[in-house]
């Protein structure tokens, strides 16, 4: 890539330093040095250990698990910079925690999607860097720029590949539709639709099938997997309606237990995801197929530097 890469410097915490480090190649500038770390007592130690004075920063930091250590580093880190006297301070977190916690559902519940926002530009960020937000709407949380980057390229061309014959995208719960449509309008595909009813949090019912799956291979979509129980059940309730094969893609991977146990056990043939949260390897299995966003994440850092527009970017036709 060519553009003016003396003024920038791209930044790590401990959350995914291997996707920080396969950014900043594919740009072909170094991460610059800094030690992030702890103190004897836990207190989080920051210290960047070259001049940033006048430099646009870039921070690679998904608020991942251990969700408020990787965010607390993202806020130092961000303090640090700030007191540093860098030019701008872009916070590149291809997953936002606390995502889920994006309004009251019952009284006297925070929201803490919104906390986070105010936290972050209360530190010092300029600017946010993201990949498929579990509510859009978050975007309109921050006062700064918000670059909210899609997933769907990435896992539709790893899809395209594949050359699969009756193919449907199925959408596990009514909410996803859109995220179906656009992923759907990739492949050139029609979408099913789960329609299901939760009991309990952490409990998915399948209640009903809209659209038609008998003899054909389904592509389960959706932004996050945690716990695997709303994708296993999906994946049961298509296999009893006669889908032929079952493969599933999401953008973020978090995996709680018994995500893994679950989806070994399910009739899922394949779990595609990004490396927006580091796969662990007590997490790994056979069926799980992980690709990259580094591409796209530099893509966006030289677009933003270059002041060139990103929207070409999260095009979904």
């Amino acid at each position: 890539m060519s553009f003016e890469t003396d003024n920038v410097c791209i930044l790590t915490g401990n959350a995914n330093p291997k996707l920080a480090r396969e950014i900043s190649d594919r740009i072909g500038i170094q991460l610059c040095e800094a030690f992030v770390g702890h103190f004897n007592n836990g207190e989080i130690q920051v210290t960047i250990e070259e001049s940033i004075r006048g430099k646009d920063i870039f921070i690679i930091q998904p608020t991942s698990h251990p969700v408020n250590d990787n965010l607390m580093e993202l806020l130092i880190l961000t303090d640090a910079c700030k007191r540093a006297s860098a030019h701008s301070i872009t916070a590149v977190v291809p997953y936002y925690a606390y995502a889920r916690q994006d309004r009251k559902t019952r009284g006297r519940e925070p929201i803490s999607a919104k906390l986070v926002a105010n936290l972050m530009t209360t530190a010092g960020v300029t600017r946010v860097v993201t990949v498929d937000l579990h509510a859009g709407q978050i975007q309109g949380f921050f006062d700064i720029p918000v670059d909210h980057l899609a997933a769907a390229p990435v896992l539709a061309s790893y899809f395209r590949d594949q050359n699969i014959e009756d193919l449907v995208v199925v959408s596990p719960d009514l909410g996803g539709v859109t995220r179906a449509r656009i992923m759907a309008d990739f492949l050139h595909a029609p979408i099913a639709i789960i329609e299901k009813r939760r009991p309990t949090p952490g409990q998915a019912e399948v209640m009903n099938l809209i659209g038609e799956v008998d003899g054909k291979t389904t592509l389960l979509i959706d932004d996050i997997v945690d716990t695997a129980g709303s994708l296993c059940e999906g994946a049961k309730a298509l296999k009893e309606r006669g889908a032929k094969h079952v493969i599933a893609a999401c953008s973020h991977a978090i995996l709680s237990d018994p995500a893994v146990e679950r989806l070994n056990a399910s009739p899922i043939e394949q779990l595609v995801i990004t490396d927006s949260i580091p796969l662990p390897v007590e997490k790994q299995s056979p069926k799980i197929v992980t690709l990259s966003l580094a591409q796209s994440l530099a893509d966006v850092i030289v677009r933003i530097q270059s002041h060139r527009s990103v929207s070409l970017l999260f095009n979904h036709h």
